[in-house]
């Protein structure tokens, strides 16, 4: 009996000084953002004459309840070099889960590292998302990129200045455009988002954007740039045009601006020439106005000489 003890406990010292001689890995944390969820832990700082490898295994409600409590290896993070394992296809339930690393030397292996406390996929950090906001014709249309999987986004539109009868649409994250139609043409409409995961857990809300919906077969003045555009030119000819008028030295002005002869017509010094004959001429020869005279008078003396 004393002889199978001692067999027994060299047995387990054996085994012990083979396993359990590399140090375990330190310092394990979850990074989970946008339902993505990474493993991470430290390079281990230990001699190894060979590449120091890791393995990551995880233990779910499923695995405690209904398989005595067995542990799955993560298919992608068996015995690899790096320092982090990508678990977000592994973690595929709502329900806590324990996770453990350990590290291997050749045919040395570490004690197992246990992360602490067990992670649930619900405490994932959510990031605004990356939206862009388009008008095409009559409709809206509200694109995003690199949604986290199983979640929706609650998108919010509403003409300006009427913000209290804002709609929200709700859209899958795998959907990745909304098109929203039938918008009053010449109106002003604005858009935010959340990103919403099935726990009801949300992100903040994106920037407000706002655009214009325009009917694609209105004449192209009508665009604002265009509007705008046409605006600043005519405002800079008509100031152009003022500042020279003012600025304008008199010489260089009637060379630019030339001023045309008026007609013969309109002049003041008319020279009208009324044919006359010898006797009426004789006649207004002789007709001179006394100081006194009145034009009665002289209007007399002009009948009486017409009568001789």
């Amino acid at each position: 009996m004393t002889v199978s003890l001692l067999l027994l406990l060299m047995t387990l010292l054996n085994f012990t000084n083979d396993v359990w001689t590399l140090p375990a890995p330190s310092s394990v944390f979850m990074e989970s953002v946008d339902m993505r969820h990474m493993l991470r832990w430290p390079p281990l700082q230990a001699s190894c004459n060979t590449t120091l490898l890791y393995s990551v295994q995880y233990q779910g409600e499923f695995e405690l309840e209904h398989q005595n409590g067995r542990w799955m290896e993560a298919p992608g993070c068996q015995r690899i070099t790096l320092s982090h394992c990508d678990l977000t296809s592994d973690l595929g339930s709502d329900s806590d889960y324990n996770i453990r690393v350990r590290a291997h030397c050749g045919s040395q292996r570490s004690a197992w590292t246990k992360l602490s406390p067990p992670f649930n996929r619900r405490q994932t950090k959510l990031s605004v998302p990356k939206m862009t906001v388009t008008s095409a014709g009559d409709a809206l249309q509200v694109s995003f990129e690199t949604l986290p999987l199983t979640s929706t986004v609650d998108v919010t539109v509403w003409k300006k200045g009427e913000k209290l009868q804002a709609v929200v649409y709700s859209m899958p994250a795998e959907e990745e455009v909304l098109h929203i139609a039938a918008l009053q043409e010449g109106a002003v409409y604005c858009v935010t988002a959340q990103t919403v995961l099935n726990s009801g857990f949300r992100s903040n809300s994106t920037d407000t954007q706002c655009v214009s919906i325009i009917d694609p077969d209105a004449p192209a003045w009508k665009t604002p740039t265009t509007l705008t555009v046409t605006v600043i030119i005519t405002a800079g000819l008509l100031f152009v045009l003022f500042w020279s008028i003012v600025h304008c030295r008199p010489e260089t002005c009637k060379t630019h601006f030339h001023k045309e002869p008026l007609p013969q017509s309109l002049r003041g010094n008319w020279d009208i020439q009324i044919p006359m004959s010898p006797q009426e001429k004789e006649l207004c020869d002789q007709m001179v106005m006394e100081p006194n005279q009145t034009s009665s008078q002289t209007d007399a003396a002009l009948i009486t000489h017409q009568e001789d």
